[in-house]
């Protein structure tokens, strides 16, 4: 395929994710004071596994932790998983400003997503009494695979480390949909556009920073993860996953990693895609 045609689908892609209507949930709660620090609920629509209470999908959204792109562009992917059986909170937290121009905040964008998953099991016992939060699967989209990876890994953090917890037996694994996995090798490939420098605060910080917040710097997990990769994504490069799973791999630990043909970067959570029922498939099988 060309460069042109290349760039043809992935903005097809990219429009079509994009063109459903945003889901509203069916609660919505504060983990926090700021109004960034909220988590939307969806309470399943349908029978998706062998019976009971549902299991808890988290959502983190991505957009390169910028502040344009918020939880309502996943909201559709969060309905969608809502109907396959599922119950969602879909997770929102502190990113950059008003423009594209920075990405993400040290160490808000981090404070809030440990802070999330630290009070989610309470707030799914309150607004999801038909869910069953022992078992919940982290899901994240980009930047939000990266920050799902991240949240999972917490436990492995220095004892120092104001976010260090989780490790917890009711997370039952990641499912990173093509993820920001790998410092290293994103911030050499610029994807998107310098992003993770800028969310570690640029050259002055990126060493140090990096050693907190780099999933593939946070290995072994313990935790059963799969990545879910399209071969021709062109926004977060399938090397960024192959890195991580390598680094997994070489503390010991292996990674699933599902790559998926002629599929880009945003078919994972348009509802309208098959890659999407591939994702829930993939979530189906850590959650029942």
């Amino acid at each position: 395929m060309t460069d042109d045609a290349a760039a043809a689908r992935a903005a097809a892609e990219e429009k079509s994710a994009f063109s459903h209507a945003p889901v509203d949930p069916d609660a919505t709660a504060a983990y926090g004071d700021h109004p960034d620090q909220v988590i939307d609920f969806y309470a399943p629509r349908a029978q998706g596994g062998p019976g009971g209470p549902a299991p808890v999908v988290a959502v983190l959204h991505g957009g390169a932790w910028r502040g344009p792109y918020d939880r309502r562009h996943i909201s559709p992917f969060a309905g969608f998983l809502a109907r396959r059986g599922f119950a969602v909170a879909n997770v929102e937290y502190r990113r950059g400003g008003d423009d594209t121009s920075v990405a993400g905040r040290w160490p808000d964008t981090f404070d809030d997503v440990a802070a999330a998953l630290d009070a989610l099991p309470a707030l799914v016992g309150e607004f999801l009494p038909q869910a069953d939060p022992r078992r919940t699967v982290l899901t994240g989209h980009s930047a939000g695979g990266h920050l799902a990876l991240w949240g999972a890994a917490r436990h492995v953090l220095p004892a120092g480390s104001p976010w260090r917890g989780g490790g917890s037996a009711t997370l039952r694994g990641v499912v990173a949909l093509a993820p920001i996995a790998d410092f290293a090798v994103a911030d050499k490939l610029d994807v998107c556009d310098g992003a993770v420098r800028q969310l570690l605060g640029g050259d002055e910080h990126f060493a140090e920073r990096q050693a907190l917040t780099d999933p593939a710097l946070l290995l072994p997990t313990g935790i059963a993860t799969t990545l879910v990769q399209g071969r021709a994504d062109r926004d977060v490069p399938q090397m960024v996953a192959e890195s991580y799973a390598d680094a997994a791999a070489k503390a010991g630990e292996m990674v699933g990693v599902t790559l998926l043909e002629d599929v880009g970067h945003f078919p994972l959570i348009d509802p309208a895609a098959d890659a999407c029922a591939v994702v829930a498939e993939e979530i189906a099988q850590l959650a029942w």
